[in-house]
């Protein structure tokens, strides 16, 4: 049985215990952590930057992913590669030359991911997949945390399974959006290869545990 990433989303954590959080995630066993970008403009919040993200890298190790949910990727990415991303997602519904961007962050040492939101169909991005180390299958309108999972999104991560595995690309599936102990199992045997979780962790009682229970 493949390992399955979960990945910890601090937008729902506590922006004022950041360090002790990040600490948190380190003692659950979770390699990554899951940083929202929201410019206000994109999607209908405003989150954090690269002066926060480098704060962030100088108290861990964690794999940072990095989901630029901003209208012009192209601008700013450079400075989330700076401030420590070790994995930079950009939206598919974005203006710029999709693929010089991918081609752009991986060229900078570090991994590029593209993300789609429910209205936006695998084949939109299809041709990039020989380019990608990621794709992000949002299963929430991306905004704001807390919503619930869509699950006609489900198949759509079957569709993309089958083309990744059919092509053979190197290219993992993520997923995003509503992700607690029933929908991980419902995305996982759909063929997800990661899980970002927000709420359901950093809304427990003992979020320790919350991000334990995915291992089990």
């Amino acid at each position: 049985m493949k390992k399955i990433i979960i990945i910890p989303s601090i937008l729902s954590a506590d922006f004022a215990a950041l360090k002790h959080d990040l600490k948190m995630i380190e003692k659950s066993g979770a390699e990554w952590v899951h940083i929202d970008v929201m410019d206000g403009h994109f999607v209908p919040n405003i989150t954090v930057g690269p002066v926060v993200v480098k704060s962030l890298r100088k108290e861990t190790e964690l794999f940072f992913d990095i989901h630029l949910m901003i209208t012009n990727p192209e601008k700013y990415w450079r400075k989330f590669k700076e401030a420590g991303a070790d994995l930079i997602t950009f939206h598919s519904e974005i203006s710029a030359e999709k693929k010089k961007l991918v081609e752009d962050i991986r060229s900078s040492g570090i991994k590029a991911g593209i993300s789609i939101k429910p209205k936006t169909s695998v084949s939109e991005i299809e041709a990039l997949l020989p380019y990608l180390n990621l794709v992000l299958i949002m299963t929430v309108e991306p905004g704001f945390g807390g919503q619930s999972f869509m699950d006609n999104m489900v198949a759509k991560i079957k569709v993309l399974r089958k083309v990744i595995d059919e092509n053979n690309y190197d290219c993992l599936i993520e997923v995003d959006g509503g992700i607690n102990s029933r929908t991980a199992s419902i995305c996982i045997d759909a063929g997800a290869d990661a899980l970002v979780s927000g709420s359901y962790i950093f809304a427990a009682e003992n979020p320790l545990e919350a991000v334990k229970s995915f291992f089990v």
